[in-house]
């Protein structure tokens, strides 16, 4: 059997028979077949989570994450909908690991009781479903260990959340770890078929998420949703899409009930709706796609006002409604990337748009 080694930059080399087996999971042919993920998180109708995905809650201290994150736990094991979180696992991933980094076994042991209120499950018996550990005395390498331990042993886990992923490493600053950590994400996610949610704060004195992994979690994951204190009303909670890849949902708003559960704010006009939304530039490239098919299907556009009018309706068409700066900015960068080609007055999709129809 031939091993002659592959030279690399970094010293790390490989055989050649190494090569072949990772060659066969990376390369990708046209003619190959692909399933689209199941999607097993919504909001609203908008999808928030997938089966080989992550995503992510963040906010600020007492803005009630955790309580957030209960409500989708709640649906994920009643298959149903908890606030305005519906679940549709199937029935081989029905099971849920929820991995607790920061609280005491009392307090977690809280956070499971309201999880099963929430799913309308009894609490005076444990739920084969519900696998719940608390890792707040393990160091953050033993963590990722223990984890990857888990989800390689345990059968049928549709849902894992980690609460809190800072935990995972020893400096959220560090690019390196930060990236060590969203990679083990994108392959647990992936490898076991099945989906991440994680949590992590925001920064005291901004609306960003904190350090380097929080700049990493905005690039990589699926979804971001962010829980708000409202501005009215310190007992209430507003829920938004940071970053979304499908469309953006409107943001709700929640409270603590009398028996400390999360329960829905109905008629309560959020005041994150007027906060700054995900750039149209940052939306995945299907996305854009179906908004340029949606706003060029009469054929080309003679104009700019009428160009800016197309888009305002294709995006629109898929959830991303925008005013006009939003647009203008819009179509600098699709001309920019060769989506829209100008001939003297005329605009034209790129025909790369359609082939890919």
């Amino acid at each position: 059997m031939e091993t002659q080694n592959i030279s690399r930059p970094d010293g790390q080399n490989m055989t050649k028979d190494e090569f072949k087996v990772i060659w066969q999971s990376i390369h990708m042919r046209v003619t190959d077949e692909y399933a689209v993920p199941p999607e097993i998180l919504q909001v609203n109708g908008s999808t928030i989570g997938t089966l080989g995905n992550f995503s992510a809650s963040t906010g600020k201290a007492k803005s009630k994450k955790t309580f957030n994150v209960s409500a989708i736990v709640a649906a994920a094991l009643s298959n149903s909908e908890v606030l305005h979180y519906s679940a549709n696992f199937p029935e081989d991933r029905r099971k849920v690991l929820y991995i607790d980094t920061e609280q005491s076994k009392y307090h977690c042991q809280k956070v499971m009781r309201r999880i099963l209120l929430l799913a309308n499950l009894p609490t005076d018996a444990d739920c084969p479903n519900l696998l719940f550990v608390a890792m707040r005395e393990l160091p953050p390498e033993r963590r990722r260990t223990v984890i990857d331990y888990m989800l390689s042993n345990i059968k049928g886990i549709g849902l894992v959340v980690i609460d809190g992923i800072r935990d995972l490493m020893y400096d959220i600053n560090n690019p390196t770890e930060s990236t060590e950590v969203i990679n083990l994400l994108m392959r647990w996610s992936g490898e076991y078929n099945l989906h991440i949610h994680t949590v992590l704060h925001l920064n005291k004195g901004d609306d960003n998420t904190r350090g380097h992994i929080g700049t990493e979690l905005n690039n990589k994951a699926e979804t971001v949703l962010q829980i708000t204190k409202s501005q009215t009303d310190a007992n209430i909670s507003e829920v938004k899409a940071m970053h979304i890849r499908d469309k953006e949902f409107e943001p709700f708003a929640f409270r603590i009930n009398a028996e400390s559960l999360p329960e829905l704010v109905n008629g309560y006009e959020c005041n994150q709706c007027k906060t700054e939304r995900l750039p149209l530039t940052e939306l995945p490239d299907e996305k854009h796609q179906e908004a340029l098919l949606a706003a060029f299907k009469d054929g080309d556009i003679q104009g700019y006002s009428q160009l800016l009018d197309a888009l305002k309706v294709g995006y629109a068409s898929i959830g991303y409604e925008r005013g006009r700066n939003s647009l203008v900015t819009l179509n600098k960068w699709l001309m920019s990337c060769g989506m829209i080609v100008k001939h003297d007055k005329k605009y034209s999709l790129s025909q790369g748009i359609y082939k890919a129809e």
